[in-house]
């Protein structure tokens, strides 16, 4: 099982993680809503909890709970700028469909 970072989005967490002055790294999860059914969580993480799932990439620590690693198994998180517009773009190889709006995704 595997989480990955793009360099990209690597480099732009600890970036973000310095400016902040704290931090482990950051969590990765999934929760439910949305018009398909999951929807990704993404928070910077000050501690490690007994049941993550720690994963290292570019020298950045991702944490993921066990629930929400069957769904996201497999996938690469990248740091995207498009336009005016910048945030996190999601890899995820076991996503079925996805809504239109594209904040929800089914597995």
């Amino acid at each position: 099982m595997s989480i990955t970072l793009t360099e990209r989005a690597a480099q732009h967490v600890s970036k973000y993680l310095k400016g902040r002055g704290k931090g482990l790294g950051l969590r990765l999860g999934v929760r439910t809503t949305g018009c398909s059914g999951l929807a990704y969580k993404l928070e910077y993480a000050d501690e490690i909890t007994p049941d993550d799932q720690v994963f290292e990439c570019h020298g950045v620590t991702v944490l993921v709970d066990p629930k929400s690693l069957v769904y996201i198994d497999g996938t690469q998180l990248d740091f995207v700028r498009e336009g005016v517009n910048e945030g996190f773009r999601f890899q995820n190889p076991n996503v079925k469909d996805e809504c239109g709006c594209g904040e929800s995704f089914r597995v």
